[in-house]
């Protein structure tokens, strides 16, 4: 639902917009040769050009420009054939140069657009632009009592700024929005998404309004990681913002911060306008331009993109919305998924890794990268189940020590004797002795008491421990059932 908040004046709307910092993946920074590795002691990736030496002049990464192009192609966006660098300058102890290298009123790629699924069902959200930048070095304030450090191995790393627009209206939304642009950078390899590693951050905008009315004043909270970080904020900002509007008092547009220990934002400084950072062209790198044969080369390698690939699940492999989008969302399980359901029950497989293969994942903690289940064991047991060699149930047992050990299900199975039972003299002898022991049970049902079938098909499987083939058991209570006797 839409996140309206309702105060002593009447109901007031969210109004938010993203500008998330996507990593470029590379193997070397956006004008140096230097190293991007995540993880290396500090300052063993700095280059004489991320350090701002003397005469060291920036030369562009023709992959990081790839990259961007995949990137605004992958959301819909106009890429433009001419971009300029420009310097953004302002200082920090970080940033060595006093400027930073990025893009203003001439980036890489214009507007483009972006359809996420939230509660209220799909919506479109705008995107304004997609510029490139450089990354700057990191403080350390935690390793001394009185003393700051400096690590430059990100400065110079490149970043691909996305700004929105001002089109969510839920912390709901804006966790969808950036569920959705991770996912389709992952898919076109362009970004990692690991916003633990700090590949991926956001600067969060909100402000808030009477219904119908004009834009209210924003404040921006800066470098928050996390995609619940991301809705805490929100839902703490716009709550302090209406509180104070509610009392006559106005919203300072500023730079907050999020303290995730408290769950709330505090102030940080005034917000900059663009003119505070005397935006002028980088005079030692000439403006970026290719052209649109080289865009349709780009586009011609782009890989299928989530929306695509959820439609064709729907449409090819009849599996509902919802369990189509949990399966692109991230391009390793629509992988793992395709694989799996080759030549298999499409909607069995969905369910198997939806319900059993995730539910474990989540309860171990563990990616899918890490666990034991690949789609050949995973498949093998679907194929044991299909074939009637075990039953579903059963079958959730072996997914468990598969799951445990990675050993496969055929063999699970061998060693522990459970092959379900679909013999017709076994079944019988089964059967006949649940309703003999229960006669008083059987007189029940056949004067109408329905519901007690379950109890005899409960009491079958109990004798079988769990291996009686359950169509055969149905099919046989069914037939003894509406008998007059209990003979064979």
């Amino acid at each position: 639902m839409k996140a309206l908040i309702e105060g002593q004046t009447g109901t007031w709307e969210i109004v938010i917009g993203l500008e998330v910092h996507a990593q470029v993946s590379s193997e070397s920074k956006l004008f140096s040769g230097a190293s991007t590795a995540f993880g290396a002691k500090p300052n063993t990736q700095v280059s004489l050009v991320d350090a701002a030496m003397p005469g060291m002049l920036p030369v562009i990464n023709q992959h990081c420009v790839r990259q961007a192009i995949k990137t605004g192609l992958g959301i819909n966006a106009t890429v433009n054939l001419k971009s300029v660098f420009d310097r953004k300058n302002y200082f920090y102890p970080d940033l060595p140069q006093g400027y930073q290298i990025s893009q203003y009123k001439q980036p890489i790629i214009g507007e483009g657009m972006l359809t996420i699924v939230s509660e209220d069902g799909e919506k479109e959200i705008g995107i304004e632009r997609i510029h490139l930048e450089q990354d700057a070095g990191k403080s350390m304030h935690d390793q001394h009592p009185s003393k700051s450090f400096i690590d430059l191995n990100r400065s110079g790393v490149a970043l691909m700024e996305i700004v929105s627009k001002p089109d969510m209206r839920s912390a709901g939304e804006a966790a969808a929005y950036i569920r959705k642009l991770r996912s389709i950078m992952r898919y076109l390899g362009t970004c990692d998404g690991n916003m633990q590693e700090g590949s991926l951050r956001c600067d969060v905008n909100v402000s808030v309004r009477k219904i119908g009315e004009e834009l209210g004043t924003r404040c921006e909270i800066k470098n928050v990681n996390s995609i619940r970080f991301v809705q805490q904020a929100i839902d703490y900002e716009s709550r302090r913002q209406v509180e104070l509007l509610e009392t006559g008092a106005s919203i300072d547009q500023e730079t907050r911060l999020f303290d995730a220990s408290t769950g709330q934002t505090r102030s940080m400084r005034s917000k900059e306008e663009a003119h505070d950072y005397r935006y002028f062209p980088d005079p030692d790198l000439l403006p970026l331009e290719f052209s649109q044969n080289y865009v349709d080369e780009i586009k011609a390698e782009l890989p299928e993109l989530p929306d695509h690939k959820r439609d064709r699940f729907i449409a090819e492999f009849g599996l509902s919305a919802e369990d189509a989008d949990t399966l692109v969302e991230e391009k390793a399980t629509a992988e793992f998924y395709e694989e799996l359901s080759n030549g298999r029950d499409k909607k069995l497989a969905a369910n198997w890794v939806i319900t059993e293969l995730f539910g474990a994942l989540n309860k171990s903690g563990i990616g899918l990268r890490e666990s034991k289940v690949d789609a050949h064991n995973l498949g093998s047991l679907i194929d044991l189940i299909s074939d009637g060699t075990i039953s579903g149930r059963i079958a959730k047992d072996v997914f468990s020590e598969i799951f445990e050990s990675g050993d496969s299900a055929g063999s699970i199975v061998e060693r522990k004797g459970l092959r379900q039972i679909s013999d017709s003299g076994q079944l019988t002898d089964l059967v006949d002795g649940v309703l003999s022991e229960n006669q008083d049970k059987v007189t029940e049902f056949r004067e109408g008491k329905d519901k007690l079938f379950g109890f005899f098909v409960g009491q079958v499987m109990k004798r079988s421990q769990g291996q009686a083939n359950p169509k055969l058991v149905n099919d046989l209570l069914k037939e003894k059932l509406a008998g007059r006797s209990l003979d064979k």
